[in-house]
């Protein structure tokens, strides 16, 4: 009942988000299971979409930033989508299948099962910083799950968002899965979907969340936050800086997972520095081409600007890792920088910083950098670099974090085998292979009673003979 009054709700109001909710509502409720075979064709139509028009996407991806890297575009976000699909598809039969699960001792024959089953319509709500990743990857999850699927894109993904729209449209009937361009993310998150998956600010997510539990909606939150970086005293400060600048400096640092602060002894932060500035050149040898990803907008370009100069205020040192590259106002390029002699009162450690700024502090003993960890919210990574067993677990089991990768930085969400997602400040639930099927399912509890029962035997009214029933269960049952 409660149903069919939101239903008719949508239906009056004439919104076009409320529409297309009521077109998939309503495609669920007519065909709330579908087989293997629909869901692998679903997800062999959306690897053959993203392979056809893997140009076209990097394009409109280099339009939405201004610029950015076609090279960055398809490894990052086309491939990892791609191999993610292909995982999945490997997997779905054996996720599909009910579970026998074990039968308590006083029920005899009975039999129990555990199946999976489709939520129902997912609300998706992707972010502008890595657009189509951060699409295709939890909508794969969502279709292996047998779901329907209303998509939302950021703003600032304007250009992909129409293409995208386009070509699902053309692959995919809209009860099925629908980008919405140009919805109100008002209109679009206050629906009574059965799950919402979001991606962005932790401000953002509060709002979602808040819009969500008005239908007791569930909720996957991908939020973020300042994730640790650090260089244990035993490793090699050559080869971790090579690695952790890659992933710091990719898409100019605007990446949820990206490292957000350093932690390295205090004897080694001037050869960090050192092989930084011979690196960055190298590899950004003209930041205002595109090979060097622009800042997204003027908001986030001012943002920026202003958290360097809040720290050099107050007495930060700050260093230009690329010779002769400035900050180009017209093309919002800001060149890679590192900040040292950081303190907590400013901007740069206090917020996440999603940009080309890393700031970078040493420590003398490693219980500082663990308790600066721990008096903080819960990151969305952390990475440590050692070759040390066991420095690895007194890190990892002293800590709390979304994910870790080992030896190099943000490469966990690249495991299609692991669970992607945050903890506490930066998230809740999981995506990604298994994980994310179940995030999406309803795992559904069915016994099955025995045809014949001794059940009978425990009905009121209640004498000694239940008593003894009792005892003899209690001593059968240890």
């Amino acid at each position: 009942m409660a149903q069919t009054a939101q239903l008719r709700h949508i239906d009056a109001t004439g919104n076009e988000a409320q529409r297309v909710f009521a077109l998939q509502r309503a495609a669920y409720k007519r065909h709330p299971y579908p087989s293997y075979e629909e869901r692998l064709d679903k997800l062999n139509k959306l690897e053959r979409l993203l392979i056809d028009n893997a140009d076209a996407i990097a394009e409109a991806i280099n339009k939405d930033f201004g610029h950015r890297s076609e090279v960055e575009s398809k490894m990052l976000e086309i491939f990892s989508s791609v191999d993610g699909i292909r995982a999945t598809k490997k997997k779905l039969k054996q996720w599909m299948a009910p579970e026998k699960r074990h039968v308590s001792m006083m029920f005899f024959s009975a039999q129990n099962r555990v199946i999976p089953q489709p939520k129902g319509v997912v609300g998706l709500i992707s972010p502008w910083n890595y657009p189509l990743f951060l699409t295709a990857s939890p909508l794969t999850s969502i279709i292996a799950a047998g779901n329907r699927c209303m998509i939302k894109m950021a703003r600032n993904s304007s250009n992909l968002c129409h293409l995208l729209h386009e070509k699902f449209s053309q692959a995919f009937s809209e009860d099925d899965i629908a980008i919405l361009p140009g919805v109100a993310a008002q209109d679009f998150s206050t629906l009574p979907y059965d799950h919402i998956i979001f991606t962005g600010s932790a401000q953002a997510g509060r709002t979602v969340m808040r819009s969500a539990a008005e239908n007791l909606t569930p909720v996957t939150l991908e939020l973020g936050g300042k994730s640790p970086t650090i260089i244990a005293d035993d490793y090699d400060v050559d080869e971790a800086a090579a690695r952790i600048l890659y992933t710091k400096y990719v898409n100019a640092g605007q990446t949820c997972l990206a490292p957000d602060y350093l932690c390295l002894p205090e004897a080694k932060r001037d050869q960090f520095v050192a092989t930084a500035k011979k690196l960055l050149p190298e590899r950004y040898p003209d930041t205002n081409i595109s090979q060097y990803t622009s800042v997204i907008d003027e908001k986030s370009y001012r943002r920026l600007r202003a958290t360097l100069d809040d720290a050099e205020k107050k007495g930060a040192t700050i260093v230009s890792l690329v010779p002769g590259m400035t900050f180009n106002d017209e093309l919002r390029k800001i060149p890679p920088h590192i900040v040292l002699d950081v303190t907590d009162d400013m901007l740069i450690m206090q917020e996440e910083v999603f940009g080309p700024l890393f700031p970078v502090k040493t420590y003398k003993d490693l219980q500082e950098v663990l308790d600066y960890v721990n008096d903080r919210d819960r990151p969305l990574g952390l990475y440590l670099f050692t070759n040390d067993k066991q420095v690895e677990e007194r890190v990892v089991y002293g800590t709390l974090s979304g994910g870790v990768t080992v030896n190099n930085c943000v490469m966990h969400i690249a495991q299609h085998d692991m669970p992607f997602g945050g903890v506490g400040a930066s998230g809740m639930g999981h995506y990604h292979g298994r994980d994310g099927f179940l995030e999406f399912t309803k795992m559904r509890p069915v016994h099955t009673n025995p045809r014949w029962s001794m059940q009978h035997q425990t009905y009121p009214p209640y004498n000694k003979s239940h008593t003894r029933m009792f005892d003899f269960l209690m001593k059968w049952m240890r």
